[in-house]
């Protein structure tokens, strides 16, 4: 769910909130409000197979497929702009790649009870640590795959 401010907020910072798994951008609604209400411009795509996207996970090949609705925001952003990325649970490991794909674009990345890849490890790595820790026996083990 795309959520923009109006123009006349476009004096404040530009905040993207990146959800976790299984959610959408509108899990941000509350937040959203409250920002834009303190005169800030705030984006929460929903990620490929989240939100409105209805197509099923197993259909997302990549992990960076997963994040290209975020990255193609910031591929569009104007020349100069910075935004502040905010990203909560998995949406960590989504803002870690936009962060290192777009840096020029980045004023901040805020990792808010989030997953963080290391500067050694991939975001597989990540990843995969959590699909074995929480799917482990599960059908979801067998389908998560990013």
């Amino acid at each position: 769910m795309e959520m923009e401010a109006p123009a006349d907020q476009a004096s404040g910072k530009h905040i993207v909130l990146v959800h976790g798994a299984c959610v959408g951008g509108w899990a941000w609604f509350k937040v959203a409000t409250r920002l834009r209400d303190a005169g800030h411009r705030v984006s929460a795509p929903d990620l490929a197979a989240s939100g409105v996207d209805p197509r099923p996970l197993r259909e997302v090949p990549t992990f960076r497929d997963y994040t290209k609705p975020l990255l193609d925001l910031l591929e569009c952003l104007p020349p100069g702009e910075k935004v502040v990325l905010v990203g909560h649970s998995l949406g960590g490991v989504n803002i870690a790649l936009a962060c290192e794909l777009f840096p020029e674009k980045v004023a901040a990345a805020v990792f808010l009870s989030a997953f963080m890849p290391d500067h050694r490890s991939s975001p597989a790595y990540v990843l995969e640590k959590v699909r074995r820790r929480i799917c482990k026996g599960t059908p979801a083990y067998c389908s998560l795959y990013y």
